[in-house]
């Protein structure tokens, strides 16, 4: 099943469907599930929204190998997941505009596939990780690189308004094992990964971070990018593809 939120003259609901043709408005929360309600209509004509607002979203930084050394040649592997947090003030949704806060510096995209936690999570084993899931969404890691290495902490450089696009639905059925991470700017492609290469799979992730803070439901964990990330600039329209989930698009824009 597919979970899209979208505008409606009378405010913001929450749809779902199999059939992007069909899609039903449901009423409840990631938490206490949803009942299903009238026909909403095709996905075309809806005016979608990113499909939720995290609590708190919780980011992991060098989880591809080839990613770990194309910004830093010196750079090793890491022994432990990088985690750091992106702002929700951040969040846009699909055909949302990325502002881009500092022109004149390299503003990356990084492609990602994004956990949806779908019950409260604390210390549990990576055996059972993914239980604590409701679903999966793709995400786009924004980052200033001149501002993410200006300092020792990451979230300046990536917490700017608009720098992380979610969307544009939740899938809650997919095997996470073996997915295509890809981008694209202005229809060339850019990143092309299986989550299979991933250094810290998503269950671990879960686990790890569980053991760090507590995760509720509709906290998100972005996974990491591979590699081929670039700069974006005014005038160019990036795409996040990942496998079983959808496409999210977004153009971008200077502040």
């Amino acid at each position: 099943m597919k979970y899209i939120r979208f505008q409606t003259d009378n405010g913001v609901q929450t749809g779902a469907y199999t059939d992007p043709a069909h899609v039903q408005a449901v009423t409840g929360s990631i938490a206490d599930g949803f009942t299903p309600g009238d026909d909403a209509g095709s996905l075309d004509a809806l005016h979608l929204l990113a499909p939720l607002e995290p609590g708190k979203i919780v980011a992991i930084g060098l989880n591809y190998v080839d990613h770990v050394t194309e910004l830093d040649k010196s750079r090793k592997l890491p022994e432990f997941p990088v985690m750091f947090m992106k702002p929700p003030s951040g969040v846009i949704g699909p055909d949302d505009e990325i502002r881009i806060a500092n022109p004149a510096n390299d503003t990356h995209y990084e492609a990602e596939i994004c956990v949806v936690i779908g019950k409260t999570a604390s210390d549990v084993d990576e055996a059972s990780a993914l239980d604590y899931v409701f679903g999966y969404t793709c995400g786009n890691d924004v980052s200033d690189r001149v501002v993410q290495y200006a300092g020792g902490q990451w979230i300046q450089g990536k917490g700017y308004d608009t720098y992380c696009p979610l969307g544009p639905c939740i899938e809650t059925d997919l095997d996470v094992s073996n997915v295509r991470v890809r981008s694209r700017l202005n229809g060339e492609n850019r990143q092309d990964e299986s989550t299979s290469s991933l250094i810290f799979s998503i269950p671990f992730l879960i686990s790890y971070v569980s053991k760090v803070m507590t995760l509720l439901p509709g906290d998100v964990i972005m996974t990491g990018t591979p590699a081929g990330v670039g700069p974006m600039k005014a005038g160019d329209t990036i795409e996040i593809d990942v496998e079983g989930i959808g496409v999210l698009r977004n153009r971008v824009v200077n502040r």
